[in-house]
């Protein structure tokens, strides 16, 4: 028997189980992974980017564990040696026409309290960034890269070197409540446990309904498709450089992000995707796009953003488009400095109005959490989320183990 166990080894579920760890180090925690490692879709699928909380809604799920879990990641990865930097990033206004929206996100990131960010113009972009084209710029120095892959490794072994487990290739099939636990079908076997946090991310509400929670929120999946500059023109790029991110879409827009183990991506775009693991662009799951199709909410989400969609689809086929998006931010950029970079998805949470779920958001029952939605920057919030769920543990059940 064990006391929690976690569904996904993504940060979000290796945060939760590193945290729980901490509040009750007597517990047995096992984490149930699908796959045969860490971080296998989308905290091992992003940029790396460390965020840090600039353009969140204040006094949001989003903005208050974004700043918090920034700096309990900085934290964790100097005590534990994992690839991290704190380099800043620069969000730019191309023309006149931005300067207010960029305002705006500069009046947003100081009411969260965001350390060191400064309005700055052309002259003083140059200088950070001699290659970008730009009217005027926030630069934000408390942003960052890391490897969120080895930060997962790391609490791994932590977790292991106490009372926890981590169970590979367990994908969970079912879930029944005995009243004074649960049993976790995963795999050829089954687990007792007495609490269950669902951190599986893309099928986090595939995994709620195993156990009985119909949440109206659909997961969506959203293909974000990169290409990487080339080494010799990686010269082009000195840290992070984004646009103005659209105010109707939580995407960031494409953007240019030197990472913490080498190499500079450019992206992502966002298309739908037609298998929610499928990182291919012919990939494809009959059933999966059925279940989509059948929602609702996805058609009054494409009937709203249609135009944007169609934009996306045509810069995923078209190099020449994705490099015009690039070109907007580095004129510079040419189709040669450019080769194919993996792809990775987003599981996009859609209410049934076809409203776009923008926050974290969790649903509890006898015995457990479920984290439905945890968009970015859920890999920079890990850590904190961790905290909400301990939270939440506290507030709803009553663990025997001792504290």
């Amino acid at each position: 028997m064990y006391d929690f166990t976690i569904i996904g080894a993504g940060i979000v579920g290796l945060s939760t189980a590193y945290k729980l760890s901490l509040k009750y180090p007597e517990a047995k925690i096992l984490i149930l992974e699908k796959e045969d490692r860490v971080a296998a879709h989308q905290t091992g699928k992003n940029s790396g980017v460390i965020h840090s909380g600039i353009y969140y809604k204040p006094g949001s799920y989003k903005a208050k564990n974004c700043v918090d879990g920034r700096h309990q990641l900085v934290d964790f990865c100097k005590k534990h040696d994992v690839a991290m930097e704190v380099c800043g990033k620069v969000i730019v206004a191309s023309d006149e026409s931005e300067v207010p929206k960029l305002k705006e996100i500069f009046e947003r990131g100081l009411q969260n309290k965001i350390e060191g960010i400064e309005l700055i113009g052309h002259e003083r972009l140059k200088e950070l960034e001699p290659h970008v084209d730009g009217v005027a710029a926030i630069h934000v120095p408390c942003s960052g890269i890391v490897d969120y892959v080895g930060m997962c490794r790391v609490m791994m072994h932590l977790l292991e070197q106490g009372n926890g487990t981590v169970q590979f290739n367990s994908e969970v099939n079912n879930i029944s409540n005995k009243g004074e636990y649960l049993q976790i079908e995963a795999g050829s076997g089954k687990v007792k446990s007495q609490y269950l946090v669902n951190c599986a991310g893309l099928y986090s509400d595939h995994v709620a309904k195993f156990a009985g929670v119909y949440s109206p929120v659909k997961i969506v999946p959203f293909k974000g498709e990169y290409y990487q500059l080339k080494p010799e023109a990686e010269y082009l790029v000195n840290d992070l450089i984004y646009p103005l991110p659209n105010p109707e879409f939580p995407f960031l827009g494409v953007h240019f992000t030197r990472m913490a183990l080498g190499g500079i991506e450019c992206g992502p775009n966002a298309v739908f995707a037609f298998k929610r693991e499928g990182y291919k662009k012919v990939s494809f799951n009959l059933k999966e796009t059925t279940e989509t199709f059948n929602f609702p909410g996805f058609w009054k989400m494409a009937r709203e953003h249609w135009r944007m969609g169609l934009d996306e689809y045509r810069r995923s086929f078209s190099k020449k488009a994705f490099v015009k998006g690039l070109q907007k931010l580095i004129p510079e950029i040419r189709e040669e400095h450019l080769e194919v970079s993996p792809s990775g998805i987003r599981a996009m949470a859609l209410q049934p109005n076809g409203e776009i779920l923008d926050d974290f958001y969790f649903e509890v029952a006898d015995r457990q959490i479920h984290v439905l939605n945890a968009p970015s920057p859920a890999a920079t919030a890990g850590l904190a989320i961790g905290d909400e769920i301990v939270n939440k543990v506290d507030e709803n059940f009553t663990p025997s183990v001792a504290i």
